[in-house]
């Protein structure tokens, strides 16, 4: 089946002020059904979560049903569904509660490739435990991360490898099935930041290996929150921080405070909008189908954006993965990509400038903290909006 796009941006008001939005990673743009499902609940009879009072029914069928959306969307099961109030939120605190149990001698791997969120909580929490990183290099040329360069920084005293599933940064695709395989041969754990990987492909949390895995709804039409997903069995042998009343069931544990019922039941609307755009019996078969359409569209317009821009007189692309997510980093040679992000967006263009958290992988690209001009593609995004964007570069090169 195919993406219907133009039947799709109907369903997003802000598309109607007529911006050609590259701006998807840091956060898509939102259909109007899921604006009308926070405002639903927001506005609805609502209280703690509980079984007495209909108030509490509604907050406790809006919780199961966002973690029933989210299992059906990562191929999990519901009870290893935590929400929070972000995904680096949600990391913080997790390495916090496993790095009580490392130690001297114990070691932690993370990756040069990675967004700062999957990178920072585990380093932190491994200096503090007197625990050792071990960093995981990705090929400046090429930009992969082979499951070979995972390898060559483990040993038995590996603990946890964090790994991205897309980079923020440069789109790139790890091996993540082959990364897994690896690490859990050594007795480690792999943690999976998923947020950006997510948003254009279908997920399969068992296949790709991870133990635990991450993800941001408002980068896939939802709203601004945080969800962790991981075998129950898992999360059972974890024990966080935690106020002495709240419940010590799993996934509750680990949500520290009452969970915000709007934008649970907007990530409810936001997985329910992508299934409708796919075919099947079950939801998560609908689920499948449309992020295989999703990552279809995207992947023709990347092609043809690629191709556009290398015909650019001084334009350099940094993402080079053979697979990657439609999601482009370049430079310009002699020019500031800040200067390219300020005049697209004098035009309505907007493709913002930056290293977007992914400090490590901009300074392993030689592109210091200052990164370069990103361009990603969103299930929304058009013809139209390509050429607006390389008519744009095009005359700000020519000035």
């Amino acid at each position: 089946m195919g993406l219907d796009v133009a039947a799709l941006r109907t369903c997003f008001p802000s598309l109607a002020a007529g911006t050609a939005h590259f701006d998807g990673p840091g956060g898509t743009q939102v259909p109007q059904a899921v604006g009308r499902a926070v405002a639903a609940t927001l506005t609805a009879p609502i209280s703690n979560r509980g079984s007495v009072t209909g108030a509490e029914r509604f907050a406790d069928a809006t919780v199961l049903a966002a973690r029933a959306a989210m299992a059906d969307l990562l191929a999990v099961d519901a009870e290893g569904v935590v929400f929070g109030r972000s995904a680096t939120a949600l990391t913080f605190d997790l390495a916090r509660t496993m790095s009580a149990g490392w130690g001297p001698g114990d070691e932690v791997v993370v990756t040069r490739l990675d967004h700062d969120a999957n990178i920072r909580p585990w380093v932190l929490a491994a200096e503090a435990a007197g625990a050792t990183v071990r960093w995981a290099a990705f090929d400046p040329a090429t930009g992969e991360l082979t499951a070979d360069d995972v390898a060559s920084v483990l040993s038995d005293r590996t603990r946890l490898v964090a790994v991205t599933g897309a980079s923020n940064l440069i789109g790139t695709r790890p091996p993540l099935p082959a990364i897994a395989g690896r690490v859990h041969a050594v007795g480690a754990l792999l943690v999976v930041d998923g947020v950006h990987l997510t948003a254009h492909a279908p997920v399969d949390v068992a296949a790709l290996g991870a133990d635990v895995y991450l993800c941001s709804p408002y980068k896939f039409l939802g709203p601004h929150c945080g969800v962790l997903a991981a075998d129950p069995a898992l999360l059972a042998t974890l024990r966080p921080g935690k106020l002495l009343p709240s419940s010590d069931a799993v996934p509750e544990r680990f949500e520290l405070g009452t969970l915000p019922y709007e934008l649970l039941a907007g990530t409810t609307a936001a997985v329910d909008f992508l299934a409708a755009l796919g075919d099947g019996s079950t939801r998560r078969e609908r689920l499948v189908a449309a992020m295989t359409a999703v990552e279809e569209h995207e992947d023709r317009l990347r092609e043809r954006l690629e191709a556009g821009l290398v015909a650019l007189p001084g334009v350099r692309l940094w993402s080079r993965a053979a697979e990657r997510t439609p999601t482009l980093l370049l430079t310009v040679d002699g020019r500031d990509a800040a200067d390219a992000y300020r005049f697209l967006a004098g035009r309505g263009v907007n493709a913002p400038a930056g290293s977007f958290y992914a400090i490590e992988a901009s300074r392993w690209l030689g592109l210091g903290d200052t990164g370069g001009l990103r361009v990603g593609l969103a299930p929304y995004s058009d013809d139209d909006d390509v050429d607006r964007l390389l008519t744009g570069l095009r005359e700000w090169l020519a000035g």
